[in-house]
């Protein structure tokens, strides 16, 4: 399958994921458990791919210069989530004081946007450079989705918007993640700024957004399971040389 269209394909399915886990929280019963459990192992596997694969790969395509790419890329996320908008990964039941208005449900909303395009501007650039590569991200990144379409949708409804509204915003999110797809595809000659960027992305999610969550679970194994992520890395990573 060309780069590209694999890169599509797998953007629809992330963006998928956005959706269903936007759909968890606008029904009445869901189980919270499931869901932090998919925070643990995404953080793991998420932070293994940035660090073994996505950034020495980056430093292969552009040298020292792809250093201050992926710091850069790591800032730009810091920007938008902690400082332009705060960011939770789980919203209505363990925020829901900061968000008494609704403009705060938009200013989340708009910070979680950029975060998801720079995950479509990932599975591209990692398709872009090879089809192992691509695979790791997009398995990286789809570890994380159903979370970060739950939260977006639960931190509307804490802000008094519709479920149907709530539901929207999860799909908000996976369309920006496609674009990110289709905008690494329109520029895919500049895949040696696209990857270092999103490695930086990655690397911000896993340690600055997804770790702090499981650290506030006092279970043991919720912890256990970012090394579990990890593990599971490290056997995919295997089972793709192996092919």
């Amino acid at each position: 399958m060309h780069p590209i269209t694999a890169s599509v394909v797998l953007g629809l399915t992330a963006a998928a994921a956005n959706a269903f886990g936007g759909a968890i929280i606008v029904q009445r019963s869901w189980e919270r458990r499931y869901l932090r459990y998919f925070v643990a192992l995404g953080a793991g596997f998420m932070l293994a791919t940035a660090m073994v694969e996505m950034v020495p790969e980056s430093l292969a395509l552009r040298g020292k210069g792809a250093a201050l790419l992926i710091l850069l890329g790591y800032l730009i996320i810091h920007f938008f989530e902690h400082t332009v908008t705060p960011h939770f990964h789980f919203g209505e039941e363990t925020h829901k004081d900061e968000f008494m208005h609704s403009h705060q449900g938009y200013s989340v909303l708009l910070g979680l946007i950029i975060h998801t395009f720079f995950d479509g501007i990932a599975i591209a650039s990692g398709f872009l450079v090879s089809n192992q590569l691509g695979w790791m991200i997009f398995i990286a990144v789809f570890l994380h989705k159903i979370p970060e379409g739950f939260t977006v949708s639960s931190v509307m409804l804490a802000s008094g918007r519709s479920r149907g509204a709530a539901w929207g915003a999860s799909i908000v999110l996976g369309a920006a993640t496609l674009a990110g797809v289709l905008t690494m595809a329109l520029f895919r000659h500049h895949v040696g700024a696209g990857l270092p960027l999103s490695a930086g992305v990655t690397i911000y999610v896993a340690a600055s957004d997804l770790i702090p969550e499981v650290n506030k679970e006092p279970a043991m194994k919720m912890a256990l399971l970012v090394f579990v992520g990890a593990g599971m890395f490290f056997l995919v990573e295997s089972l793709f040389r192996g092919i």
